[in-house]
């Protein structure tokens, strides 16, 4: 069996770039980023977020108000890449979000400047090598104060009557324990998936069955473990499943998928002063990362 040596090199040097570039976006953002608490932090967050998603024309502004504030999510709209199939024109866009907020205290490496590190590499990737479908990325205010930002998203979307291949929330990324007894779970599943948090998880509802399983199949392929957990139509059985972005549409009837090493059900440092940068596996989050963009490309 031939050995692609030139395609390994090449995942290799993404790799490292991954690694190098989601490593400056945590060192500039892992600060505590509260509205009402952090506020000098909060504002540079978003300042930077802008600023890197701003290189792109066609980034929109969302505001929406609360406790007597403006607030913004920014979404950024890429194309597809160019082609003259029918089947391609017709395709509907895939939103990746995630939240930049914090709770007050917490520097948020994980929480979630894992998930906006990633968000930001997703946008250079996807202008570099984009794929079939349209890609909106959306940077959430307030997911903190009750998943604000993305709940008045999803109004939006209903009332524009916006349909959706698939949404992703980017939770939590950057967590990984190889020690046994590492990771837990919600009763019942732990007879089902692996005592070591090393692995990403990726929980969707029904309708993004299919989804669920090629994306885990892809990340896997990057050297870090994907499992995949379909949570029935809203996650109502399983609570824990609702606590991030990807809620909202679930309750909306998009199809949507919650990225996540599992938050407080692996990592100590969750809502923790401790949430820094030093506590995170650059390497896996840099795999995760590439995984979510070639399975993102292959929908």
């Amino acid at each position: 069996m031939a050995i692609d040596l030139r395609g390994i090199l090449s995942s290799q040097i993404c790799l490292t770039t991954l690694k190098n570039n989601l490593q400056n976006h945590l060192q500039a953002l892992s600060q505590p980023r509260d509205p009402f608490f952090s506020t000098a932090h909060y504002q540079f967050a978003r300042y930077y977020i802008h600023q890197n998603l701003a290189q792109w024309e066609s980034l929109r502004t969302q505001p929406f108000e609360f406790r007597g504030q403006t607030h913004f999510n920014w979404l950024l709209h890429l194309p597809p890449r160019s082609s003259h199939k029918l089947e391609d024109a017709v395709t509907l866009p895939i939103l990746v979000g995630a939240h930049y907020d914090t709770v007050p205290g917490s520097p948020g490496a994980d929480d979630n400047a894992s998930g906006v590190a990633v968000l930001l590499e997703l946008a250079r990737l996807w202008s570099e090598q984009p794929g079939r479908s349209p890609l909106i990325l959306a940077a959430f205010d307030l997911e903190e104060y009750g998943l604000v930002g993305s709940r008045f998203c999803v109004e939006q979307f209903v009332q524009a009557q916006q349909r959706l291949r698939l949404m992703l929330s980017l939770e939590m990324l950057g967590y990984y324990d190889d020690m046994p007894g590492s990771q837990r779970y919600p009763p019942g599943l732990r007879y089902f998936f692996p005592a070591c948090g090393n692995f990403i998880g990726l929980i969707g509802n029904w309708r993004s069955l299919p989804d669920l399983i090629r994306l885990s199949e892809q990340i896997s392929r990057t050297g870090t473990a994907a499992w995949w957990l379909p949570a029935g139509e809203r996650g109502l059985l399983l609570p824990d499943t609702r606590r991030s972005d990807h809620a909202p549409f679930w309750d909306a009837g998009y199809r949507a998928i919650l990225v996540t090493d599992t938050a407080n059900l692996r990592n100590p440092h969750y809502h923790q002063p401790s949430d820094r940068l030093a506590t995170l596996n650059l390497d896996r989050l840099a795999q995760v990362c590439w995984g979510l963009f070639q399975g993102i490309q292959s929908l």
